[in-house]
């Protein structure tokens, strides 16, 4: 038995008007595979996914001071994976709650 993996939803402008295209952006582990991650979201959201692509984002090389005196090194942050998932049919509530609360907010203007 596999373990489940937590796929979290990407919530930027990008995102967002991609959403508008029917593909949803997610984050996932680095080490899932493209069945895995179309698993966890059919699982978790209750939704058909018709296509999936995958790419590992590399980490962002970062400085970092060992001391007075002495030289700085450089390290780089965590790998991290994105999917770009396309729906079926039907869609993620991700969006929507926020649409909702901008138009109520700009109903009491």
């Amino acid at each position: 038995m596999t373990t489940p993996i937590l796929v979290t939803p990407v919530t930027t402008e990008k995102a967002y008007g991609q959403s508008l295209k029917n593909v949803y952006v997610f984050t996932a582990p680095v080490s899932a595979n493209k069945q895995q991650i179309a698993a966890a979201i059919e699982s978790q959201y209750g939704v058909t996914v018709a296509g999936i692509k995958t790419l590992v984002q590399s980490g962002k090389a970062v400085r970092f001071s060992r001391g007075k005196n002495r030289y700085p090194g450089t390290t780089t942050r965590t790998d991290s994976k994105k999917a770009y998932v396309t729906l079926a049919e039907g869609s993620i509530a991700v969006f929507e709650q926020a649409e909702e609360a901008t138009k109520a907010s700009e109903e009491k203007k």
